[in-house]
């Protein structure tokens, strides 16, 4: 008997000292044991960026699902089951598969030394290219060019989201030098959509594509995106589409949208299929508005948010979100990983809220203490305090403030307990 997926996702944590140590080496050999799975692939659209990829990804999936393509997608990290990362022609993963599937992986593997990432991606391949499907979504865990999702020859499409300052310790310490690590997806020949980019990040996107030739399709000089009276307006060399505003909460979501559509227009897809990547997508914690379960009801009156955005880009989409929103005394309860730039998170949220509860992240073992993300959030002029737990910050939040507008924030990791324990 196979055991759980739980089980053998546990004993796979064991087999790197390191999370994550970027190289293609050990899951190209892994592939290779397989059968080499990555050659089989229905037609793949891959993913980088540093902000984005997510939403982008869920948009493209509801567009072409809805112009009745089967699609497979790939994403991390998962919210609350492992079974997120991966959708089989549209739906997740069953349990069954996928203790198969690992199984089989652990037992091409054996002891040698690979990341938790690189194998379960090579579970990923393997259920992708056994399942007949249309398309195939990858997205980038980490950076691009060392990547475990790059190994894909010939893509049909890739995409690069914003590319801004985050993962230094893994990625480099400039913008050009990130902005190069994401370009490493770029293949000889193949098109990309490149969403909108500061220049450093442009020049480096540019130069790598011109030495490919690659053809690239980019915001500003290929297509344009804005929102109009309620609407999201597309130009691009074609002409212009008058769409409905995107479902997904934020402006930093009219970007994402524009990519998705540039991304479908490039793939030779519809008005009807771009309309559905607006309206038909589901991403939770993206700014999403929590309408049920125990925080609700130790709330009652108040209107809470869950977002999973973590860097300074994020927390710069989320201040830009709030700042939308009618108006409303803001509180945050925020937990973070000691990865990130927790200062650059705080500094655009300090100008729209008035308060932050910070909270570690349970069962994380690379949680900030609650002490230095409230000690952050004062720092960037934020005045702050610690709670035990999430329930426990909204409990006193909507004691002390009725009414208010509680957005919990600062991880995927955090969001993703918040909806385990929420319901």
């Amino acid at each position: 008997m196979t055991d759980s997926s739980d089980a053998i996702l546990t004993r796979l944590l064991s087999l790197h000292p390191k999370v994550i140590d970027l190289g293609l080496e050990r899951v190209l050999d892994l592939l290779h044991r397989l059968g080499d799975p990555q050659e089989a692939l229905p037609p793949v659209i891959h993913i980088a960026g540093t902000n984005g990829k997510g939403s982008t990804q869920a948009m493209l999936r509801a567009g072409l699902e809805a112009a009745g393509a089967r699609v497979h997608a790939y994403t991390s990290p998962h919210l609350v089951r492992f079974h997120e990362r991966i959708r089989l022609a549209g739906d997740l993963i069953p349990e069954a598969d996928l203790a198969a599937l690992l199984a089989e992986c652990e037992a091409a593997n054996g002891a040698d030394p690979i990341t938790f990432f690189e194998i379960t991606t090579c579970a990923a391949f393997l259920a992708f290219a056994r399942v007949p499907a249309d398309w195939t979504l990858l997205e980038v865990g980490l950076g691009g060019r060392l990547d475990a999702t790059n190994v894909v020859d010939h893509p049909r499409l890739t995409i690069i989201t914003p590319v801004s300052i985050d993962h230094q310790q893994f990625l480099g310490e400039t913008l050009p030098e990130i902005a190069g690590e994401k370009a490493g997806i770029l293949k000889r020949g193949v098109p990309c959509v490149v969403g909108p980019q500061p220049e450093a990040a442009l020049e480096v996107i540019e130069a790598r594509a011109a030495r490919l030739g690659a053809p690239l399709l980019v915001h500003g000089q290929h297509w344009q995106v804005e929102a109009q009276a309620g609407r999201l307006i597309f130009h691009d060399e074609t002409g212009v589409l008058d769409l409905p505003a995107p479902r997904l909460a934020g402006p930093h979501q009219i970007q994402n949208a524009g990519m998705a559509v540039a991304a479908l227009r490039a793939l030779g897809f519809g008005e009807s299929a771009c309309e559905a990547a607006l309206t038909r997508t589901e991403w939770p914690a993206r700014m999403q508005p929590l309408r049920q379960g125990p925080l609700v009801e130790a709330a009652p009156g108040c209107e809470l948010w869950l977002d999973g955005g973590h860097n300074p880009a994020g927390g710069a989409a989320v201040a830009a979100t709030l700042r939308t929103l009618p108006p409303r005394p803001t509180h945050l309860v925020a937990g973070m990983l000691n990865t990130k730039d927790v200062g650059g998170y705080m500094r655009p949220l300090a100008r729209v809220a008035e308060s932050l509860t910070a909270v570690e992240i349970p069962g994380e073992p690379n949680t900030l203490p609650a002490e230095t993300t409230a000690a952050a959030a004062r720092d960037a002029g934020l005045p702050a305090r610690v709670a035990d737990s999430v329930l426990a910050a909204v409990t006193d939040l909507a004691a002390e403030h009725p009414g208010a507008r509680i957005l919990i924030c600062g991880s995927l990791y955090l969001a993703g307990r918040v909806l385990a324990e929420n319901g």
